[in-house]
């Protein structure tokens, strides 16, 4: 359900989204070429309008992309204090989306070890090989981008002994 200030942003939103199409739509002659522009922005918001303030709907979710990134520079923060490091870690590339989910739900609440153990081992199990089979897919790439020839040479090296007979 909505606050009565998100129901009044939303619709403040709404209008305003609204006049401006409409004053695109009644200066469109004026754009010159950009024309064809106006009239696909007017298409896709019409056709869009529907799922576009889906937002509103969902209570924690921020309301701004400046909010949004605060969040994210939030996690970023805390992980480079924690970490040591004066970036991100690269693994929050390759583990980000489990890392932000569990940033996210620990802001809510504090969890037991009770309600950390995986209640569906089959999907964790899977969830794990998936990011495995990512971070050993980067592994080779990182190898090549440090040191291309000496990569390359081990790869020809490699190739040859498969061809060869013993």
């Amino acid at each position: 359900m909505l606050k009565n200030e998100d129901q009044r942003s939303e619709a403040a939103v709404k209008q305003r989204l609204h006049g401006l199409l409409g004053a695109m739509q009644r200066h469109r002659t004026k754009a010159g070429t950009l024309a064809p522009a106006v009239d696909h922005v007017l298409k896709v918001s019409h056709s869009d309008w529907p799922g576009l303030f889906h937002g509103y709907s969902v209570p924690a979710l921020p309301r701004t992309n400046n909010d949004l990134a605060q969040f994210l520079g939030a996690h970023r923060y805390h992980e480079r204090r924690a970490t040591g490091r004066k970036g991100a870690a690269p693994a929050l590339g390759l583990r980000g989306s489990v890392q932000l989910v569990a940033y996210t739900a620990t802001r809510l609440r504090p969890f037991t070890g009770e309600e950390l153990a995986p209640d569906q081992t089959q999907r964790w199990q899977a969830l794990h090989q998936r990011l495995e089979t990512r971070r050993q897919q980067r592994t080779p790439r990182r190898r090549f981008r440090r040191a291309p020839a000496a990569y390359l040479a081990k790869l020809e090296a490699d190739l040859l002994q498969l061809i060869l007979p013993p």
